[in-house]
């Protein structure tokens, strides 16, 4: 036998190895299998109880009806935009507010006692409260502060700040505890190199902690793209009022089945991009742990 022959045959897998591939494509093909078979089972279901029913047809007309569909769909495509004029600003405002509430509750030192305090108690009482009651507080609260003879506020702001001082208060634990779960050595180090306080924090500190905390600021995102739709309570007319003025005009649901699958168009994405980031973090955590 030559030296070519041995090598090669040495490169040949083992009866064990050729044995566990068998096993791995067997698997596949059963899993295959009972993915199509449950998949089929469900289908049947799903006609048998809900498309063979006989409240079926009235069910349609009056969610599904294509017809109400497209005439609605102008003027809830508008008050779409809308919403998501609203949820770019909140996302903007909420991010500024949210960071430096969490930089104020990491501070140290005794002298920071009362900004520490104050930013506990913003965080304590915006997430214990409804988002509906601040919209009604702040959509009703603020222009009652300016009188009879003050400027008129757009409901869409008023729905901005809202969101912001609500959801603010859920960003800035998440951007704390990232905050919190960097290494102390971390902030020694940018300390020992001649970079100040806010240079570290700026420089090493944050970047550190929005990478470990990339995940839940995107749920708390694909969160606030659902709940811009609430500012429809202050009299703003976006997507889920204009459902709401064509359903009275058609006397008709389908509007609001249509302002829904604007707001899950506008979630998908983001949503199949955290499960993507979370499943490649998981990946990087469990690198050389998976037997």
């Amino acid at each position: 036998m030559t030296t070519h022959d041995a090598d090669r045959e040495a490169r040949q897998p083992s009866s064990v190895e050729l044995d566990r591939r068998a096993f791995r494509r067997r698997q596949s093909l059963r899993s295959v299998l009972i993915s199509i078979a449950s998949t089929l089972v469900l289908a049947v279901a799903a006609w048998v109880f809900l498309i063979n029913t006989p409240g079926w047809a009235q069910v349609q007309r009056t969610f599904f009806d294509p017809q109400v569909f497209v005439a609605a769909l102008p003027r809830v495509w508008d008050g779409f935009l809308l919403n998501l004029r609203v949820l770019f600003f909140a996302v903007i405002g909420v991010f500024v507010v949210a960071v430096l509430i969490a930089v104020i509750r990491t501070l140290r030192g005794p002298v920071f006692f009362p900004l520490r305090a104050l930013a506990a108690g913003y965080t304590d009482l915006f997430r214990g409260m409804p988002l509906i009651i601040v919209l009604y507080l702040v959509g009703y609260g603020i222009p009652g502060l300016q009188g009879a003879d003050g400027a008129r506020i757009p409901a869409a702001v008023l729905g901005t700040i809202a969101l912001i001082l609500t959801y603010s208060a859920y960003v800035s634990e998440v951007f704390r505890a990232g905050i919190e779960a960097v290494h102390p050595s971390q902030r020694l180090a940018a300390r020992s190199l001649g970079l100040t306080h806010a240079q570290s924090l700026r420089l090493v500190i944050l970047p550190q902690a929005v990478r470990k905390v990339t995940p839940a600021l995107m749920n708390d995102f694909i969160a606030m793209q659902k709940d811009v739709g609430l500012i429809s309570v202050l009299g703003a007319v976006d997507a889920v009022r204009a459902a709401q003025i064509e359903t009275a005009k058609f006397f008709n649901f389908t509007p609001y089945v249509l302002a829904g699958l604007l707001f899950v168009l506008l979630a998908l994405p983001m949503i199949r991009l955290t499960d993507w980031y979370t499943a490649r973090l998981r990946e990087r955590e469990q690198v050389g742990g998976i037997v």
